[in-house]
């Protein structure tokens, strides 16, 4: 086993956030946590700042409205569901025509979709046998319905950003990735949310039954998954789930981008989102590693492949684009993979936190209130609303929720940058700084 920890490394549930772990003959299911391909995905955009800027109120309100009360209008088939659960962003490609120019799939343009797919990591489309039990509920509705999950940014850390190219390092990885000085992007950064966990909780069962019931098991609950003959079934079980999950992820930030350009559509006039890439720091994948078969396990770290690992796609010269979001009101960073071996070819996921969330609740009262001053934040509570004057129960948890976020709860993320540039890691290519943050 090979173990190697991003700049990024602190303490998880389990595995810590930041590692990555190559094996040969098991797998950790618990080495990629319970939010499966959480991950990030960017497009660059021909937005306009300072339009974007004069219409913020308007924004705000299409913004909550699509994103938070019932507005995304994400008609699905049942058979749109479970092609998206076992084979992913091409499962919807394939089934899109069933609810063609309904509510949001007015903006999935297909044939932007199929170029698109090589800007996703596997393609968007992991294959899967079937559906995992923990899944059934999600896919059981045997008639067309709008859909309530897909779509869904999550909780914690999880956001949609839209962002200005402040900085360039590299101009011509950036012209590779279409990035320009001032051009607006919008980062994505969520993952499976909640089929995700089920998922989690069915692999959990799943290797506690293959061990017998008087074995003494590890305090930590961490239990291999041998890769062996024995457990093969037990393994493609495992697998079904993973991907499951995995995919809806995919199809998760797709939605959530679609449903950002529908609001800048039908408020500023027809937009273009350009995918530069999309990437899970959540997951497992089969590699291999001096000629053997192995598993690189990463959670909270992104894959940063070099040239070599990337032939046959639109990035086999430039190196695999790595984002690196910053905390709320920070920097990010747009990296260019240098396949670094020893970090078993992964960069950090983001600045990582220096206070748990606890912790952040019980400081820095003073640079909260000037952070939400100065800062757009875009969350399903307005605080100005004149329908929760005197709910400060209703207030006093959406500041708790926000706190717990706050940049002072985390590193700086230019030194984490900085050690991965100087260790070959990746190289630097954009620095992108943040209009307004959309927030579950």
């Amino acid at each position: 086993m090979q173990v190697a920890v991003t700049p990024d490394f602190h303490k998880g549930a389990g595995i810590p956030i930041g590692t990555t772990l190559l094996t040969r003959g098991f797998v950790l299911p618990q080495a990629i946590g319970k939010d499966i391909n959480c991950g990030m995905r960017m497009y660059v955009t021909d937005l306009d700042e300072d339009a974007v800027r004069a219409r913020l109120p308007a924004l705000r309100k299409a913004i909550r409205h699509v994103y938070f009360f019932g507005g995304r209008q994400l008609p699905l088939t049942p058979r749109q569901k479970k092609a998206l659960l076992q084979n992913g962003l091409q499962g919807l490609l394939d089934r899109h025509r069933e609810t063609a120019g309904e509510g949001l799939w007015r903006y999935y343009d297909a044939s932007q979709q199929q170029r698109d797919l090589q800007r996703v990591t596997e393609n968007g489309s992991l294959p899967a046998n079937g559906i995992c039990h923990g899944l059934q509920n999600y896919v059981k509705i045997d008639y067309k319905s709008y859909d309530a999950q897909l779509g869904s940014i999550g909780g914690g850390n999880h956001f949609v950003e839209v962002q200005r190219v402040s900085e360039i390092f590299d101009g011509a990885t950036a012209y590779a990735y279409g990035l320009k000085k001032d051009a607006l992007v919008v980062m994505i950064h969520t993952g499976s949310v909640s089929v995700g966990y089920p998922a989690a909780m069915a692999f959990r069962n799943l290797l506690r039954s293959i061990y017998p019931a008087g074995l003494r098991l590890p305090e930590n609950g961490i239990l291999p998954l041998p890769d062996s003959e024995r457990f093969a079934q037990d393994m493609d079980e495992f697998r079904t789930g993973l991907h499951n999950a995995a995919n809806f992820a995919f199809g998760n930030r797709l939605m959530l981008g679609l449903m950002l350009q529908k609001v800048f559509s039908e408020q500023l006039g027809p937009c273009r989102f350009e995918l530069l890439y999309d990437s899970g720091h959540n997951m497992l994948w089969q590699e291999e590693h001096n000629g053997a078969a192995a598993w690189l396990h990463r959670k909270g770290a992104c894959p940063a492949r070099g040239p070599a690992q990337l032939q046959h796609t639109p990035f086999d010269w430039t190196g695999e684009p790595v984002l690196i979001p910053g905390s709320m009101g920070a920097s990010s960073f747009v990296l260019a993979g240098n396949g670094n071996a020893e970090s078993n070819l992964s960069a950090s996921h983001g600045a990582g936190r220096n206070l748990s969330r606890g912790e952040a609740l019980k400081t820095g009262e003073a640079e909260f209130e000037k952070f939400l001053r100065e800062f757009e934040i875009i969350t399903p509570i307005d605080p100005k609303d004149h329908s929760l004057r005197g709910r400060h129960d209703i207030l006093q948890k959406w500041r708790d929720e926000l706190k717990k976020e706050a940049p002072f709860a985390f590193k700086p993320v230019k030194p984490v940058i900085d050690t991965q540039t100087e260790a070959g890691i990746a190289r630097l290519v954009a620095e992108t700084k943040p209009i307004f943050t959309i927030k579950g």
